[in-house]
């Protein structure tokens, strides 16, 4: 994988992007053992973040032995596991139902939903990954 050159882009926007990047695997982290928070799309983001702040980040994010494997196994096209995706799924329709509850918006609403269906549709698409 190319990595782009960190070189080309102004400083502030890899600061940014290299705080959103730590702020991501912390919140990847703490997902791991709170089941509210999803831990693959924090890491997965915060990737593409390293990716282009600090391609030592990124390289330590990627070979991780805990972190790693979430983020290799996508970026390889292995595919999500299945428990993955039920959990993704289920949390992301539970939040945007509640969402759409407590929001009287119908524009709101119908964006939320939106969302969610095409996310859902995107996760679904997605190979499963068979676990040896």
């Amino acid at each position: 994988m190319t990595l782009p050159s960190p070189g080309n882009r102004s400083r502030l926007l890899r600061y940014a992007l290299f705080a959103i990047g730590w702020l991501s695997v912390v919140l990847g982290v703490i997902g791991i053992f709170l089941p509210v928070l999803p831990t693959t799309p924090f890491l997965l983001l915060a990737a593409a973040c390293f990716a282009r702040s600090s391609p030592r980040f990124y390289q330590w994010l990627v070979e991780h032995p805990r972190l790693g494997p979430w983020i290799r196994d996508y970026l390889d096209g292995n595919g999500i596991p299945l428990k993955g995706k039920v959990y993704a799924i289920g949390l992301m329709w539970l939040s945007i139902g509640l969402s759409c509850y407590l929001v009287p918006l119908p524009w709101a609403r119908f964006f939320m939903l939106t969302s969610a269906v095409l996310v859902t549709l995107y996760i679904l698409r997605q190979k499963t990954l068979e676990k040896p």
